[in-house]
């Protein structure tokens, strides 16, 4: 029982410190021709991966809390008004992604850089899904300013795409390095 008392002790502390990763990650922007983009979903990514389902959504699901509350831990600042924001629905997608990432990589049998690589792929797939929705559902009913479906994938996917992909990828080679020294698959399975 204590021995499960830590591991949970173990992995709050980690569902902070990512919480606390993926606040400074929206800030951390990395300047490319067309659209700038920032570390956040390397973050959340990496939180899914390395934390599982349920501490990884943990994590992804305070950093919106703290940001709906009115932290600026979002781009855009922060506050309950921030949901009006076609961005938004990212933030929603963090959440929902690590959900399934976690627990693509908590059900294998094995983990190798191809399963995080995979899980990372289908933690993109989520947050697009939902934000690109999120974004057209705003413009749409909020904004009044409706936008089609052609007009949504080049504004929302096509040029942020090719950078997402290479941050699942960073983050799976990542995990393998960190897994093994964190040791969380491990604990994990000890505590319980």
């Amino acid at each position: 029982m204590e021995r499960k008392q830590k591991g949970d002790v173990r992995m709050l502390a980690l569902s902070a410190l990512f919480t606390a990763l993926i606040a400074v990650g929206a800030f951390i922007r990395v300047p490319v021709p067309m659209w700038p983009f920032t570390l956040q979903t390397l973050f959340t990514t990496m939180a899914a991966l390395l934390l599982g389902p349920r501490y990884g959504t943990l994590a992804c699901a305070a950093y919106m809390v703290l940001g709906l509350a009115g932290l600026p831990v979002f781009t855009g600042g922060g506050g309950p008004q921030y949901i009006f924001q076609p961005t938004f629905g990212c933030i929603v997608g963090f959440a929902a992604g690590a959900l399934l990432a976690g627990t693509i990589v908590q059900r294998a049998s094995r983990r190798s850089f191809r399963l995080y690589v995979a899980a990372g792929l289908a933690d993109a797939a989520v947050v697009y899904i939902i934000g690109m929705a999120w974004f057209w559902a705003v413009k749409a009913f909020y904004l009044h300013d409706p936008i089609g479906i052609w007009t949504l994938f080049v504004t929302c996917f096509v040029p942020t795409i090719g950078v997402d992909i290479c941050k699942a990828i960073a983050a799976a080679a990542l995990a393998v390095r960190l897994e093994p020294v964190l040791g969380l698959y491990r604990s994990a399975a000890k505590a319980e």
